[in-house]
């Protein structure tokens, strides 16, 4: 009987050992097959920027052939948007929502969306070119190694400064803040009669303090949230340039992925770009009524006035910059592809 009940124990013991290891190690080791992508971000946990990451990250995880499980880092845990850069390079990282500051890092050409001060006048305008360019862009930074998943922006760049800021001419008279590592963009400044003064990010409030700078040229959205407008109460109402961003990802990484995979993710990040893009040009408008309501003085322009400073960056930045901060063939591919599209719109008012 004792024999029986041990063969009975047994039996039991290597059945409950089997769906045991049915139930429970087989699953792990799908998810150990599961390519791990970690992506890291500035954006702040809770942002809407996170909330629709983390909503293609479910979206990824449940893709045909295994899919992907995307890790995300967000508040710039992982550093600035250069450190992130090079984390991806040495493969620490795999991928990153980066804007031009970082993309800028992998190819400089991107620098042509924001590096050309009133080029663009509207979004359609953005759009349009952003399209005629991409394949182009891509290729460059394909070639440095990475795969852009998806394109967009959070809205125009406008300056914010201790004083008010209404002709162009009174820039020439303030000290700027630039961002450190730009020494190109420093001296094309200096040439043009500027003072700009680079600084690291986290010197911008004691810069404003100090009285080291007091003006800055920011999403309106990033004034916000870093309450720029207590130390910097004066905005100019006028489109300086659109804060262009992108989804990245290794070159290396996404080769590892099964087509099938790749099909869902390219679709499901092509969504949640479109979501980022109209949330934070929504944000962006948002973000000037909140700060108008904490004391932040908004300063309109007339169109004569909006002329006078495209005129004067036309004559003054533009020569300095086609070449040296911007490609000069993207330079003028640019302006020529925004004469054809304010041609085309012409043709079809008149119609």
């Amino acid at each position: 009987m004792k024999r029986l009940i041990n063969g009975i124990n047994l039996k039991g013991i290597l059945a409950f050992w089997f769906y045991s290891v049915f139930l429970t190690v087989l699953p792990i080791e799908s998810a150990e097959r599961q390519i791990r992508v970690n992506l890291g971000t500035i954006a702040p946990r809770g942002s809407s920027h996170y909330q629709t990451l983390m909503a293609m990250r479910e979206k990824w995880r449940n893709a045909p052939g295994g899919g992907v499980n995307l890790v995300i880092y967000p508040d710039g845990i992982q550093g600035g948007e250069s450190d992130m850069v090079r984390l991806m390079r040495i493969g620490s990282l795999q991928s990153a929502l980066l804007s031009i500051q970082g993309l800028t890092d992998i190819e400089s050409g991107v620098n042509v969306f924001n590096s050309i001060p009133m080029v663009f006048r509207n979004f359609d305008e953005l759009e349009f070119v952003n399209d005629k360019l991409r394949p182009k862009l891509e290729e460059r930074i394909l070639k440095k190694g990475f795969v852009v998943l998806f394109w967009g922006d959070t809205g125009w760049i406008r300056y914010f400064s201790k004083q008010p800021l209404i002709q162009p001419e009174e820039l020439k008279k303030m000290k700027i803040f630039v961002w450190s590592g730009s020494p190109v963009q420093v001296e094309i400044m200096h040439q043009a009669g500027y003072y700009p003064v680079p600084l690291e990010t986290s010197e911008i409030l004691p810069g404003f303090q100090t009285g080291l700078i007091n003006v800055i040229a920011v999403p309106p959205l990033f004034a916000l949230a870093g309450q720029l407008y207590n130390l910097a109460p004066h905005m100019l109402n006028l489109n300086w340039a659109p804060l262009v961003g992108a989804l990245v990802i290794r070159s290396s990484t996404w080769n590892k992925i099964p087509d099938e995979t790749k099909k869902v993710l390219l679709i499901t990040a092509a969504i949640a770009g479109e979501e980022m893009k109209a949330n934070g040009r929504k944000e962006s408008y948002e973000s000037v009524d909140a700060m108008v309501k904490r004391g932040l003085t908004v300063h309109n322009i007339t169109p004569e006035i909006e002329e006078e400073w495209r005129e004067t960056v036309v004559q003054t930045i533009y020569p300095r910059i086609r070449g040296h901060l911007v490609d000069a063939d993207l330079f003028d591919k640019v302006i020529q592809l925004l004469q054809e599209y304010r041609t085309l719109i012409k043709e079809e008012k008149s119609e």
